[in-house]
């Protein structure tokens, strides 16, 4: 079989990986309320949705070792492997605790899974229009499978059981096993022979739970236990950042944070990556909290943006030898920009059209920001580093994530106790059921409009935080760029 046949189907494999990651996240959320009440498990949801991005997170920069020493093929195989056998004892799971395992299990997995697809990309096509190309179909396929998931996991639980939700994960993953054992060959592996940093690793692994589990808690732990386990978690990863500046082989070397450019390729990630996520996750809710629509149509939200996604992407390849990084990094930004202000000038009024239109800017600005820094990534990092810059670039998108969303969902629970301290015969509950369609029909008409008020100014708090996450990744790329463009005038 000819080398480009064999790059091809390889390639195909691993975006299977994208589709089950795009997949997994929003057919669960689909399927949460029919899990918790089966287990019992109302009290642990925060943790079902936790376990996963801390298994994934704390898991990323050690697949990417795995992959130095073994080689990717072996380490994409296991990565694998976990997530399906993740996969399967979450569907047979007979209780909560049974189930959360295994949902970290699952997510350790996915942290190879996702990652190591990105690592082999940068192997297979040295040409950047052609992997730029590759990027914007991954992120096609992973914002696809975002859209079928609720669609696929409501009629999954309506029509078989939520167990089926996991188990369709399972001839998915075998296929893409399958395809990479048998068509994968491993280049050279660039650590062969050099000691495991275990220390170093364990440091990271322990300091990355302890500052996750702290992010998690707040709002519903003491400020002293939250600050003491940041603390203790920073002081880890000064510990390790010591140990692996004496290390062989370091889990995360020193140098990589030397490189100018490629610490900002990081800092735009995490800033961007922390503003985006309040659209993807309040804007369905927008809908049927506050414009009564149901879930399906709360859904439809996401579609504009994952159509424009895959444009934004597939623009990149054209745009990058005309336009700087950073013009193109500016030119996304602004969408998400623009779609975060056409929402705050509409207002609580904004029709469905609107919010429509603002997801297509918001995923078009995506888009575009990815497919860039994600190849920026890999060539502003020494080759040798190349793919344990990418493993960290995933991993601190997470980490931002996981940051953000709990700092909006703070934002969100101080405007709604608010509402119901000031507003007498409104209750938390009632604002609950307000933020589900099916419920908030029960609820007294005459509440409505003041409950959707309510509903609406801790939406746009939240909003108004993303978008000073956004202005200042555009005041630091706009400054950058102008620098770079004096630099070519003057040079």
């Amino acid at each position: 079989m000819e080398q480009q046949q064999r790059r091809t189907i390889v390639t195909g494999a691993l975006l299977l990986s994208n589709i089950m990651a795009g997949m997994d996240g929003t057919i669960v959320n689909t399927a949460l309320p029919a899990i918790t009440s089966d287990l019992h498990g109302l009290q642990y949801m925060g943790w079902i949705i936790a376990t996963f991005l801390l298994g994934m997170a704390v898991a990323t920069p050690l697949w990417s070792k795995l992959g130095e020493h073994k080689g990717n093929k072996q380490a994409y195989i296991t990565a694998t492997t976990m997530f399906l056998i993740g996969a399967i004892f979450q569907g047979l799971a007979p209780n909560i605790l049974w189930f959360i395992i295994a949902r970290t299990v699952m997510g350790i997995g996915a942290g190879g899974m996702n990652t190591i697809p990105f690592i082999v990309f940068a192997e297979l096509y040295q040409n950047l229009k052609k992997r730029a190309q590759v990027l914007g179909i991954a992120s096609a396929c992973f914002g696809t499978a975002s859209i079928i998931g609720p669609l696929l996991g409501g009629w999954i639980v309506d029509a078989l059981s939520w167990h089926w939700v996991f188990y369709v994960n399972v001839p998915i993953a075998l296929v893409a096993i399958t395809i990479v054992s048998l068509f994968y060959k491993n280049v050279k592996k660039q650590a062969a022979g050099k000691p495991v940093d275990y220390l170093g690793a364990s440091l990271l692994v322990v300091s990355l739970v302890m500052i996750l589990v702290a992010v998690q808690l707040i709002g519903s732990a003491s400020g002293i236990m939250i600050a003491a386990l940041i603390i203790i978690g920073l002081l880890l990863l000064a510990w390790m950042a010591k140990v692996d500046s004496k290390a062989a082989d370091p889990i995360v070397p020193s140098r990589l944070f030397k490189n100018r450019e490629l610490v900002v390729d990081f800092l735009l990630f995490v800033i961007i990556w922390g503003s985006f996520i309040a659209f993807v996750t309040y804007i369905p809710m927008w809908a049927q909290g506050i414009l009564g629509l149901s879930a399906l149509l709360g859904g439809m939200t996401q579609i504009p943006g994952a159509v424009t996604n895959f444009i934004g992407s597939e623009l990149v390849p054209i745009l990058q030898d005309r336009w700087g990084k950073y013009w193109i990094v500016t030119c996304g930004a602004a969408s998400i920009f623009i779609a975060y202000l056409g929402l705050m000038v509409g207002g609580q009024g904004s029709p469905f059209w609107l919010i429509l239109l603002m997801g297509a800017f918001e995923g078009f600005g995506v888009g575009l920001v990815f497919n860039i820094l994600q190849i920026n990534v890999q060539t502003d990092a020494e080759l040798r580093d190349v793919p344990i810059a990418t493993s960290l670039g995933y991993l601190l998108r997470i980490l931002s994530q996981t940051l953000m969303s709990a700092v909006y969902g703070v934002i969100l629970n101080q405007e709604l106790f608010r509402g119901v301290q000031t507003h007498q015969g409104i209750t938390m509950r009632m604002l609950n059921q307000l933020s589900n369609a099916k419920t908030a029909g029960s609820l007294p008409q005459s509440r409505l409009p003041l409950m959707r008020t309510i509903l609406y100014n801790g939406y746009q708090n939240i909003i108004v935080a993303a978008v000073i996450l956004i202005v200042v990744a555009l005041v630091v790329v706009i400054s950058l760029g102008w620098k770079n463009h004096l630099r070519r005038v003057n040079g």
